[in-house]
């Protein structure tokens, strides 16, 4: 009797829970899924009208928050609140594993049979995007300061290395530092008026600058070209190797005695962020382990108690947006060398918005967790790109049920950089949602 008395609140509870959702869901695939337009014969417009699809996505919708609840309630009441802290062991080891792997995947992959141009593109874009994230996860994984305009300084490394290559002559090798530093001077500019700012006001003050910086691209039509953007930027080379796809003398092709093929450059570009993305990790790993990085993950925490510690909060939160934001104007460097062509169309805040979810959902602050998140986010939607007009939906749903199975990140586990005597792992459970 008593195990029915319990099942039965839990029951209700569920099923409450689950109607409102599929009211939710209603509302929204009622005008998004239900109502769509189409051209008839006579080339009008017509509105049609899909009330099936409506009712099966809401029954999913509440198969789908049913069950979840239910199995939410009896986890608590079989398990207790405990499992999250006996698992956070056997995954913290099972990472040690996994970046080994991810990492002799990422050099064996141009070598792999099979791997043509088509995945070795989907690797490039994937490693910027690591890198990206790598990058934002230095400002908001471990210094706490939620930037909504990290898409500025993307911007302001790809602009900068095309506009010093094509008026000054400067090859890629000169240009990637100078960009770099040119985005940390940026990053150190929007630092200054955000010192007082935090939460949602430093939210939105970095979104400003983002549409700022977009807005100066799009309208300084003498300088950057405008809407119609930067083309012919120069490709980088190898040792002063150019790769073209007809050989001839002084290329990548005769210097090593290989037959002419475009791939060269790709495999070049590919190993090239890798290295890039490389870098930014083992500084990131590095700056975390050293006072500087302490002082970050201090100031995440408690922000005051920082500054009755005598933590120099204006240098700690400068240096976090300047080297945040050199890594991204690495970033772009490569993005314009890369792609050959740039304008503002690129550098929306849809990109800031996606670098953002690849952080949250990766782990703030787990290095593991942003490359994990990357490669399902920016691999997982060319996955679905057959989909057509269900691969948002596909994609929604699947960071729906991510943040919901996860909700402090796929890695939300800790790792102490200091310890008085053994590191012990600290429990995705003991980590607040939302912070690092």
């Amino acid at each position: 009797m008593s195990l029915a008395r319990t099942r039965r609140p839990v029951l209700g509870a569920a099923l409450k829970d689950a109607g409102l959702a599929a009211l939710v869901a209603a509302g929204l695939f009622l005008p998004m899924v239900g109502l769509r337009t189409d051209v008839g014969p006579t080339g009008a417009l017509f509105l049609r009208t899909r009330w099936t699809d409506v009712l099966l996505l809401m029954a999913i919708v509440f198969a789908g928050r049913f069950l979840l609840r239910f199995w939410q309630e009896w986890r608590a009441e079989r398990h207790g609140p405990s499992v999250q802290k006996r698992l956070a062991g056997p995954l913290s080891r099972s990472g040690r594993f996994v970046a080994p792997v991810l990492l002799l995947f990422a050099l064996l992959l141009p070598a792999i049979p099979g791997i043509g141009r088509y995945e070795l593109d989907l690797g490039i874009l994937v490693l910027t995007y690591v890198m990206l994230g790598w990058g934002l996860n230095i400002v908001v994984g471990l210094a706490g300061l939620l930037d909504l305009g990290y898409v500025a300084f993307y911007a302001v490394g790809a602009y900068s290395y095309a506009l010093l290559a094509q008026y000054f002559g400067l090859s890629f090798w000169i240009c990637l530092p100078l960009a770099g530093l040119l985005a940390a001077f940026w990053g150190i500019l929007l630092g200054f008026p955000v010192l007082r700012l935090r939460g949602d006001y430093l939210a939105i003050v970095t979104l400003g600058f983002g549409e700022i910086i977009r807005l100066v691209l799009l309208n300084w039509v003498s300088l950057t070209g405008g809407p119609n953007g930067i083309s012919g930027i120069p490709r980088p080379s190898f040792f002063g190797l150019a790769f073209t796809a007809g050989g001839g003398p002084g290329s990548f092709a005769d210097f090593f005695g290989l037959e002419p093929s475009p791939t060269h450059r790709v495999v070049f570009l590919y190993y090239l962020i890798l290295a890039l993305a490389l870098l930014t990790n083992w500084v990131t790993l590095r700056l975390r382990r050293q006072p500087l990085g302490r002082a970050w993950e201090a100031m995440r925490e408690d922000e005051i108690a920082c500054r009755s510690l005598g933590i120099n909060i204006t240098t700690t939160k400068l240096t976090a947006f300047a080297l945040g934001a050199m890594f991204g104007g690495f970033a772009g460097a490569f993005f314009a060398t890369r792609q050959a062509f740039i304008s503002p169309e690129s550098f929306t805040f849809i990109e800031s918005a996606i670098i953002l979810a690849i952080v949250v959902l990766g782990g703030l602050g787990s290095q593991l967790g942003v490359a994990i998140a990357a490669l399902v986010l920016i691999g997982g939607f060319e996955v679905f790109r057959d989909l057509q007009e269900w691969r948002m939906l596909v994609f929604g749903a699947a960071m729906v049920l991510i943040m919901i199975w996860k909700p402090r990140g796929l890695v939300g586990s800790r790792n102490p950089t200091v310890a008085l005597g053994e590191k012990r792992t600290i429990s995705a459970a003991m980590v607040a949602e939302g912070r690092g």
